[in-house]
């Protein structure tokens, strides 16, 4: 059973948005702080952009801030990562993330669970 699902993903031109989707089947979705990660072919992980559970406090890695945003709708247990004027260095795997602390964090280890990725291209 998929416990968190992206979706959204696709092939874009420079300039062009997207709204990635992650989509939870648990339970206690709206206590859980989300997160966004991405990674280039075997490239580490990059933190992108969290939410606390609450959904009062957001942060964001500074290579997207202005352009991308991140928010949720505990009513249907999703996390959505709005990306506008996208880049060609935005191309990569992007994967949602809960933490069970309900905290906006930012580093890999402190999220307990994965979704499975969707892929971003942006081409020039």
């Amino acid at each position: 059973q998929v416990h968190l699902r992206e979706s959204g993903g696709g092939s874009v031109q420079v300039g062009g948005s997207l709204r990635l989707s992650c989509a939870a089947s648990g339970r206690s979705f709206s206590t859980y702080g989300m997160g966004w990660f991405r990674q280039v072919e075997d490239k580490e992980f990059e933190f992108v952009a969290a939410i606390r559970a609450s959904d009062t406090g957001t942060i964001y890695a500074d290579s997207v801030k202005g352009r991308f945003t991140v928010s949720r709708d505990n009513s249907k247990k999703t996390v959505y990562l709005q990306m506008n004027n996208l880049k060609p260095e935005d191309t990569a795997v992007y994967y949602c993330a809960e933490n069970w602390a309900g905290l906006a964090k930012t580093r890999v280890e402190e999220y307990n669970y994965w979704g499975q990725g969707t892929q971003v291209t942006v081409s020039s």
